[in-house]
């Protein structure tokens, strides 16, 4: 066991998470998102069992963000029409704030489809058991200074 590391963060996912490098994107979805289709090309992580928020308030204490782009953190945006709320997203604009100086502002959205062509670039997603709709997360990779 390690110090320090936490509990939620499987030797697989630290493994992966070590692996990236600059620019690296890593997707957290929830549990409609088609993570096995989308991830024909990436990492596959199973984490059926956990929510989104606990996933990334974990990762964003040892994952930089990248600084060289605006918005090294997005969301998918909500289809024109739905009527879907969604709460989850302050939650999330509350736990980046904790992990990076820059606060919400690093948090973008990302058109649903264009979402997807992106995921398919990902080096890894995470699928998680998260029942929030439009819960899904991108981070890209920054430096450790």
């Amino acid at each position: 066991m390690l110090k320090g590391i936490p509990k939620i963060l499987s030797p697989e996912l630290l493994k992966v998470l070590s692996e990236m490098g600059h620019s690296d994107r890593l997707v957290i979805s929830d549990g409609n998102f088609p993570a096995e289709s989308m991830g024909k090309d990436a990492i596959v992580i199973r984490m059926d069992g956990h929510g989104v928020p606990e996933i990334l308030d974990a990762i964003l204490q040892v994952f930089p963000l990248d600084t060289y782009v605006d918005h090294p953190m997005n969301l998918m945006e909500v289809m024109q029409g739905d009527t879907v709320e969604t709460p989850i997203w302050d939650t999330y604009k509350e736990i980046v704030a904790k992990h990076d100086d820059r606060g919400a502002k690093v948090v973008g959205n990302i058109e649903r489809f264009a979402f997807y062509d992106e995921a398919k670039t990902a080096y890894a997603i995470i699928a998680t058991g998260e029942s929030a709709l439009y819960a899904n997360v991108m981070l890209q990779k920054g430096v450790v200074l």
